[in-house]
């Protein structure tokens, strides 16, 4: 097993030990028995099939296409490597989530992913099988290992992945350092760096009207600067009263799984849609 798979598996290992003994990692408010299923087929496939299916084909189309462009990229500086994987894979997935709620068809795509009415590690890998199918910073990460940036690719994913794990985690790191006074100036710019539990459980908000929830925005994956940088930040330091996804029909194990092979749930018209 790569040592970057060990290292991610620990973090992950990590965070569900701090919810197990401290919040329930089994127990979560409101958890039926289908977002169980979900979050266990959806991260089953992703990292046994999905992930590695991506890596593989994008190497092989890479190579079909510009063989002469194997490890073009190997002799590339750690700080340009750095910047281009922040821009490439980084930013891509800001957009893409970013999509994700903008767009109707492309919600039902993500939509297990906020279904869940509670935050934990859990969610970390819990989406429709098709949405990470088509991601295309997961297509753009194999891109870049076939250019010869395996090396830095296997650093910063760890990395990433720490800061993704500790964000859906409802052990939040940030919680007590909210309050040191003396490192207010610290945790200022670190909530503007990267994604926080503070910041990402308000894009997982139930409702519009509770002062802590963002769910049209804060769709930073690593790095919280897309959502400053393209006006979609909100940072209040406090947590939602709920979560989950507000003013939509309930959505059926099939649809959460693979829509569109299992259709929509529309057995109730609502005012408002979250993806509006």
């Amino acid at each position: 097993m790569p040592a970057t798979t060990i290292a991610i598996i620990a973090i992950y290992l990590g965070f569900a030990l701090l919810e197990l003994l401290r919040t329930g990692l089994l127990a979560k408010p409101e958890q039926t028995r289908d977002d169980g299923i979900v979050e266990s087929v959806s991260m089953a496939l992703l990292l046994g099939v999905t992930q590695p299916a991506i890596v593989v084909a994008s190497a092989a189309l890479a190579a079909r296409l510009a063989p002469q462009w194997a490890g073009a990229l190997s002799g590339l500086g750690f700080v340009p490597a750095l910047a281009l994987l922040f821009v490439a894979e980084d930013m891509t997935q800001y957009w893409w989530h970013r999509a994700s709620h903008s767009f109707h068809w492309l919600y039902n795509l993500h939509r297990a992913h906020h279904n869940a009415r509670y935050m934990s590690v859990r969610l970390t890998y819990r989406n429709n099988v098709i949405y990470y199918a088509m991601m295309p910073s997961l297509w753009l990460g194999g891109l870049l290992v076939y250019l010869g940036l395996g090396w830095i690719y296997a650093g910063y994913l760890v990395v990433k992945m720490a800061v993704i794990i500790g964000a859906h985690s409802d052990v939040a790191w940030d919680a007590p350092l909210y309050r040191v006074e003396w490192l207010s100036p610290v945790m200022w710019l670190v909530e503007r760096t990267i994604s926080t539990p503070a910041t990402h459980h308000a894009h997982h908000g139930r409702h519009a009207s509770d002062p802590a929830v963002h769910y049209k925005g804060n769709y930073g994956n690593l790095l919280f600067v897309w959502d400053m940088l393209f006006g979609t930040a909100k940072i209040t330091r406090t947590f939602p009263q709920s979560y989950g996804v507000e003013n939509l029909a309930p959505a059926t194990l099939g649809q959460q799984l693979l829509w569109p092979v299992f259709p929509e749930n529309r057995e109730s018209e609502e005012v408002v849609a979250q993806t509006a």
